[in-house]
């Protein structure tokens, strides 16, 4: 799978708007290496450079068009190639931040744990990843994928993803650690265009599925998607079209003491 960086910043404010919330969020700590993970074109990262200048900071993603773009800026920022996960630092971390990236991936439980393991006392895990996979632009997806004849073709990419609840996630992370925040935030965007709400998922969900279509196909999966999605988000008496989304927010700071999990593990 290939991503677009001109595709997934078309709606860059809106997308941007979680990732400052989440750095907004994090707590007072000093960092001195900082990774993260998943970092697309890199904006965020220059702002975590910006607040942590002192810090080592390292933007890590697995596609070279986001990098390449990323590292078009001159900055102090190591990017790296590299893929979430099989992610393992040479030095634990004082904070790892992961802005909608981290619902890729799944068994959760094990990702958030080991994550955890690669902090340094005090470190915190900072993450924000969708949580809109009841809402109807992910559920017509997942109708659309099991009516028509590319259904056998994505057999194996129908689902709704990898995101536990709150409370699965707050079991996995509160042993051994001084501070566990988890919240969610519904954005409601108003969206210019026409068929903003398919360009919007064109830049990420979409993606997977456009990557084992042939051309043809790809083209009637497109059509058969936004006839759904325009009766389900109609556009509004200015020509804007509302688009709820709802987010998860994550914020987790490891204990101090000598019995972390970075110590046991």
């Amino acid at each position: 799978m290939q991503w677009n960086p001109v595709q997934y910043e078309r709606f860059r404010g809106a997308r941007e708007r979680p990732g400052q919330d989440l750095l907004a969020a994090i707590p007072a700590i000093r960092p001195h290496r900082v990774t993260d993970l998943g970092c697309g074109t890199g904006y965020l990262t220059r702002h975590l450079a910006t607040r942590f200048p002192d810090a080592v900071i390292t933007g890590l993603d697995s596609d070279p068009a986001m990098l390449a773009k990323a590292g078009a800026t001159a900055s102090p920022i190591l990017w790296e190639q590299g893929d979430i996960a099989r992610w393992s630092p040479d030095q634990p971390q004082d904070l790892i931040f992961s802005n909608a990236a981290l619902h890729w991936l799944p068994n959760h439980a094990s990702l958030f744990d080991r994550l955890m393991r690669h902090l340094t006392p005090g470190g915190v895990l900072a993450v924000q990843m969708p949580d809109n996979f009841g809402a109807p632009s992910h559920q017509l997806l997942q109708e659309t994928l099991e009516d028509g004849p590319w259904s056998a073709t994505l057999r194996d990419l129908t689902g709704q993803g990898a995101v536990l609840t709150p409370a699965d996630y707050w079991r996995v992370l509160a042993a051994d650690t001084d501070r566990v925040d988890i919240w969610r935030t519904d954005y409601l965007h108003a969206l210019n265009g026409p068929d903003p709400v398919l360009e919007w998922v064109s830049g990420t969900a979409l993606l997977p599925i456009m990557a084992q279509l042939p051309a043809d196909q790809a083209a009637s999966f497109r059509n058969a998607y936004a006839q759904r999605l325009r009766t389900a988000y109609p556009s509004e008496a200015d020509g804007r079209t509302l688009f709820p989304f709802r987010r998860l927010f994550i914020i987790a700071q490891i204990g101090d003491t000598a019995g972390n999990r970075q110590k046991g593990g």
